[in-house]
Order: C-alpha cells, then sequence, then structure tokens
C-alpha cells in the first residue's frame, strides 16, 4: 500500500492491526465516532459510569442512549469501583473514560480500570484521542503503554491530533465494527471522506511507526516544560503528558495572560469554564516535536512574567 495511492478499507485494515483489534472503521469526526459508539450499543436499560471530566462528545453520545449516567470522580478507581458495585445486578454496566484527558494533561488508571471491569463484568471503552500516536511501543496509545488491549471493548481514536490529519477510528471487535456500519446513525448518514483522506492517514501511520524518535522528543519537551514551570512556582495541574495546564483561576487573568502572551508571538489560549470547572480557568498548552528547548524556555519565562503583570494590575485596580 504504501507508494501507492491508498484505499480506506485498506487503512482501516492497517489500522486495526495498528491497535492490535479485529478490525476499525473511519467517522469523520472524534465527535461522530463518540456519538455512534455511545448510541448504538448503549441502550436506555443500561448504566453507563462516565468520568466526570469525560468530553462533551462522550456525554452527548451517552444522552442520546437514554441510558442512566452515573458520572465518578475524576480518575477514581475508588469512588468508581463503590459506584459500580452499587448498580443493581443483572444490569449492563459500561465503563467510559479517556485515557488522557484533553483539559488536564492526565491519565486514566486504565489497568485498574480493567481489573475492576473483570471483576464486575461491566464493559469498558476508552477515547483515546490525546494519546494515540504518542503512547505505547508502536505509538498505538496509552491502552497498548497500560497493557489493557485485550480488556477494552472498543476504542476511540482521533485522526486530528498527533496524527495530524481528521477523523477519527472506531476500533475492536470484527462484529461491533460491523454493527457499526449497519447501525450508527452519525455513519450512515454522514457524506463519505474524500479519497484523499485515505493516503494521508495512510502517510500518518507510516510516520508513526518509522520515526518513533518524534514521540520520545515529545514526551522529553513535555517534562522539560512542566520542570521549568514548576521552577517558577507556575502551576501545572497533575499534568504527566503533552498537554500541559497553566492552572490561573480567574477567566479575567487568563484572558489577560494569553493575551499578553499572544503579543509576545505564543499561541496560547485561555481555556475557561464551561469548557473546565468554575474557578480553574487556565491557559492550555500542547507540545509538539518541533520545538526547540529555547523556545520552551523563552515561554517559561515570558509565562511567569506575564502573570505577575495580571496579577499586579488585579491588585492596583
Amino acid at each position: 500500500m504504501r507508494g501507492e495511492r491508498a484505499d480506506l478499507s485498506a487503512v482501516e485494515e492497517r489500522f486495526a492491526s495498528f491497535k492490535h483489534t479485529e478490525a476499525s472503521l473511519y467517522f469523520g469526526s472524534g465527535y461522530a465516532a463518540n456519538l455512534s459508539v455511545m448510541e448504538t450499543f448503549i441502550n436506555r436499560q443500561d448504566v453507563v459510569l462516565s468520568d466526570e471530566h469525560n468530553h462533551a462528545s462522550i456525554v452527548d453520545g451517552i444522552r442520546l442512549s437514554r441510558a442512566k449516567r452515573i458520572k465518578f470522580d475524576h480518575c477514581d478507581i475508588d469512588d468508581l469501583a463503590r459506584r459500580l458495585r452499587a448498580v443493581p445486578e443483572g444490569t449492563q454496566r459500561f465503563v467510559i473514560t479517556e485515557s488522557l484527558f484533553s483539559m488536564d494533561g492526565d491519565f486514566a488508571p486504565l489497568a485498574d480500570y480493567a481489573e475492576l471491569c473483570r471483576e464486575t463484568g461491566a464493559i469498558l471503552i476508552v477515547d483515546e484521542a490525546h494519546a494515540v500516536g504518542i503512547y505505547g511501543d508502536r505509538g498505538s496509545g496509552y491502552i497498548e503503554q497500560t497493557g489493557t488491549e485485550d480488556d477494552v471493548f472498543v476504542s476511540i481514536n482521533t485522526a486530528g491530533k498527533a496524527m495530524g490529519v481528521a477523523g477519527a477510528f472506531v476500533s475492536g471487535p470484527a462484529w461491533a465494527v460491523d454493527y457499526l456500519i449497519q447501525s450508527a446513525r452519525p455513519f450512515i448518514f454522514s457524506t463519505g471522506p474524500v479519497p484523499a483522506i485515505a493516503s494521508a492517514l495512510d502517510a500518518s501511520l507510516s510516520v508513526i511507526h518509522s520515526e518513533p524518535e518524534r514521540r520520545q522528543r515529545v514526551q522529553r519537551l513535555s517534562r522539560n516544560l512542566r520542570d521549568m514551570l514548576l521552577d517558577r512556582d507556575i502551576a501545572t495541574g497533575h499534568s504527566k503528558s503533552q498537554i500541559i495546564p497553566i492552572i490561573l483561576g480567574d477567566n479575567r487573568r487568563a484572558t489577560a495572560v494569553a493575551r499578553e502572551l499572544q503579543n509576545e508571538g505564543f499561541d496560547v489560549r485561555a481555556i475557561r469554564p464551561p469548557a473546565v470547572p468554575v474557578g480553574t480557568a487556565r491557559l492550555r498548552v500542547s507540545i509538539n516535536s518541533e520545538l526547540e528547548e529555547s523556545t520552551l524556555e523563552r515561554f517559561s519565562a515570558a509565562v511567569q512574567r506575564c502573570r505577575e503583570t495580571t496579577l499586579c494590575s488585579a491588585v492596583s485596580s
């Protein structure tokens, strides 16, 4: 396939092999993929246990399923276990989480979740949007890195983040993918992707396979930036990944710091409620492999300077 024009069906097969699953299905967006998974496999009589920080597409998909949704505390295995075991026997239960959370940059304890689901018979669904292409020996994601491939029913893998293209793959058993093809409304009633997308996806998978140094560099740069920020007493929450939140708390302050940094040439955006909880407005930084250490040094110094400037302005006003 490489060196020739790629076919989307062949790319889906290649992605399934990449994820060590039987099959994969490509969707035009991660949002459509999550809606499809939730409304297709979950029924109104089921119970869904969902991390309180799960992405809006997961939440909306659960709503479409009409199942009962129980939020559990963010990445809290004890709270999940307590709530899961309180669900009446005989009820089909789903545990749904992101593997790497998009606003906090922290990881779900997937190995613990997998063990709990084995013990209770719950079904585990994982959104790998921000982990695919970066984590695991093959770069297939955090499921691979935690050795939980046999415990996850299906995963949702966005191709517009580290893969640098667009859309998303749902990966899992062949019967589940076939069921999505026959039943998922966002898939059935959406226009198919343009043929060129297959070649771009194929090329991305080739880069992930042949250039592991890219993801290694991303992880190294991310550790270094977190250390630089922490050395300047700048809070980065519980981030352990390439997603680094700079928690500022106040909405206006986050906006002001972002504006100052943009004026200095850094493309940084302020994230405010409802995208994040009230009182946790932040800058959201995402590291890529093309950045230089010197840029990170300049950025961390600029954050410190802009943060102090806006704090002084707030006090004087």
